[in-house]
């Protein structure tokens, strides 16, 4: 059998299959397509996640200074202050970013300083909230509390282009989910 080839059929595929798969990847790859290139979703998840972060930052930067730390919410941004917030929280009263900053363009605009730990929402996101409160506090104890004193839980539904997230801060304790 040296030097002679095997007769019978050779591996490979169809000119019929190779059309099935070119087919199938071709409107596998248009559904994906749009959902690729739609960044609201993934605005919406990020936006959830930097919320997260930023009230449990709050929390722990108030336990470890045994001071409030303000929550400062509005329909543009999410904020923390040192200070009992007003309009704006004051300029030597801002709680600094824990690293570089963070945001995008809408952060800037609707922020105001730059190193202030303060997120705007983005564009085509919408931002709900539970009760209708504009701020909030974590005591030295990361317990949650509002200017009448009494906290009953926050819920900050997040939302766009068909995805949806909660971030949660439950009374008592202030945790964050």
């Amino acid at each position: 059998m040296s030097g002679q080839m095997k007769k019978g059929r050779q591996g490979g595929f169809t000119m019929v299959e190779l059309i099935i798969v070119i087919v199938l990847v071709g409107i596998l790859s248009a559904f994906a397509a749009s959902r690729f290139f739609d960044r609201r979703g993934f605005d919406a998840a990020a936006f959830a996640d930097q919320t997260s972060a930023l009230l449990r930052y709050a929390q722990k930067t108030a336990i470890a200074r045994n001071a409030p730390v303000y929550v400062m919410l509005d329909d543009k941004r999410i904020a923390l202050c040192y200070d009992a917030p007003r309009v704006d929280c004051a300029p030597v009263s801002l709680v600094p970013t824990p690293g570089n900053s963070i945001g995008g363009p809408s952060s800037d605009t609707h922020c105001r300083f730059g190193g202030w730990y303060c997120i705007a929402r983005p564009e085509g996101v919408q931002l709900s909230r539970s009760v209708p409160m504009s701020a909030f506090s974590f005591d030295g104890l990361g317990r949650p509390a509002t200017t009448g004193g009494s906290f009953d839980g926050l819920v900050l539904t997040i939302a766009s282009a068909g995805e949806s997230r909660t971030v949660s801060v439950t009374p008592e304790t202030g945790y964050v989910r």
